[in-house]
């Protein structure tokens, strides 16, 4: 907890906005960038030390949670009819198991909701959308909402794939549908706060980040049709954006119906959002009221499936689909999305997740499980160092998370940590 409050402190000290969740998401401000130093510029042939593994995290996409002690990770019963959370020490063992929910019933019903995390609590969102929070020293439950039911959900085929996002008093969940758009809960009590006006659409499979403009702060997530900016107090939707655009027309494209799986990327008043199928991506000016956004530039290189993009040095990197079982790995400016590169990963591996940290990449291959360490030049796809994960189920779709020079990664029911520093 001492490294979590410095992590805080430092970022009210350097002006960034400071997520009242210290961990949850893709790191302390949901970007993919974790803030770990001094970490291995290379690895051993065989890979780094590995610390602990085990096979009982059940089936699951979520990402591992570390806050403090304990390591938060979510996956499937072994009757795989319920969602559970699983709490383990740095050693790797077991401390409970709380199960909360219950899992999407159709297409990939493993559990991919990571926690969100405050106050000695976690907050989850089951793939039938009800809305737990979670004691991590006891792993009773608080409360639960069975939030799909109650705001009338509309969505894919692949059911809710959100992590909540935690801010103030407030968790937030992207129902859609004709009730709602988006709904703040109680973090104590689970009861509502506000709701948003609908908008008539289905929801995407996007967790929704904070971020902050000219002093103001504002909620960005995404529908299946609309980028969307929220008011976090009033739950007003300030600005929609939904000329996401085919390949070459750029006019509207309504094939990007219900595949929506990444967090925008933002910077200094500027948000970039993409995804596979060749919908490809954009970057978004806000307007200085946070009421309106611009689009600056397209690319036809980056449309990132669902193994998210990081922003280091001024580019952007992540990899593209090109099938779903093929990919390359890119790097564009941030300022005009010129395209630096994109390159295959050779040796068997493709298109994944990705993360940073330490001015370093850190990439998972989706389809074989390769773990790589990149050099974040802009001038070539520079895999500095590699190794392969080959125990576990299922696609490697988990994306990765960093905690005190330690490497976390799932590969379904498997589960392992590794040394980096």
């Amino acid at each position: 907890m001492k490294h979590l409050t410095t992590l805080l402190i430092a970022s009210i000290v350097s002006g960034a906005f400071a997520q009242v969740t210290p961990y949850g998401w893709r790191g302390p401000e949901h970007n993919g960038y974790y803030p770990d130093k001094g970490l291995l510029s290379q690895w051993p042939a065989a890979g780094p030390e590995l610390v602990f593994e085990t096979s009982d995290a059940g089936k699951g996409y979520s990402s591992p949670l570390v806050v403090g002690d304990k390591i938060l990770l979510t996956g499937l019963n072994e009757d795989e009819n319920q969602e559970v959370l699983n709490c383990y020490n740095l050693k790797g063992e077991k401390l409970f198991t709380t199960p909360y929910g219950h899992p999407w019933k159709q297409s990939y019903p493993e559990a991919r909701t990571t926690p969100a995390y405050v106050d000695g609590k976690a907050y989850v969102i089951s793939g039938m959308a009800e809305v737990v929070c979670i004691d991590v020293n006891t792993g009773k439950i608080l409360w639960r909402v069975d939030a799909g039911t109650k705001y009338e959900r509309q969505t894919g085929m692949w059911g809710t794939s959100e992590c909540p996002l935690v801010y103030d008093d407030k968790i937030i969940y992207t129902p859609c549908g004709e009730k709602t758009t988006m709904v703040a809960l109680n973090k104590d009590t689970g009861e509502e706060i506000w709701k948003s006006r609908p908008l008539g659409d289905v929801s995407g499979y996007v967790s929704p980040i904070m971020i902050e403009y000219k002093g103001r702060r504002q909620i960005v997530g995404s529908t299946a049709f609309n980028v969307i900016g929220v008011n976090p107090d009033t739950g007003e939707i300030e600005w929609t954006f939904d000329d996401w655009g085919p390949r070459h027309t750029g006019q509207p494209n309504r094939r990007g119906q219900n595949i929506a799986p990444n967090s925008a990327l933002y910077h200094d008043g500027r948000i970039f959002f993409c995804h596979g199928y060749d919908i490809n991506g954009f970057q978004l000016q806000l307007a200085d009221d946070l009421k309106s956004v611009t689009c600056t530039w397209r690319t036809e290189t980056l449309d990132t499936h669902h193994g998210g993009y990081v922003l280091v040095n001024g580019k952007i990197f992540g990899s593209n689909w090109i099938t779903n079982n093929d990919g390359n790995w890119c790097c564009l400016d941030w300022m005009t999305g010129k395209t630096d590169y994109e390159e295959k990963w050779s040796g068997g591996a493709g298109k994944g997740s990705i993360i940073a940290a330490d001015g370093k990449l850190f990439i998972y291959d989706e389809r074989r499980g390769f773990v790589g360490l990149v050099n974040p030049t802009p001038d070539k796809f520079d895999v500095i160092s590699k190794f392969r994960v080959a125990k576990g189920s299922g696609p490697y779709w988990a994306h990765m998370s960093i905690d005190n020079g330690i490497l976390y990664l799932r590969h379904g029911e498997y589960f392992a940590a590794y040394k980096i520093k």
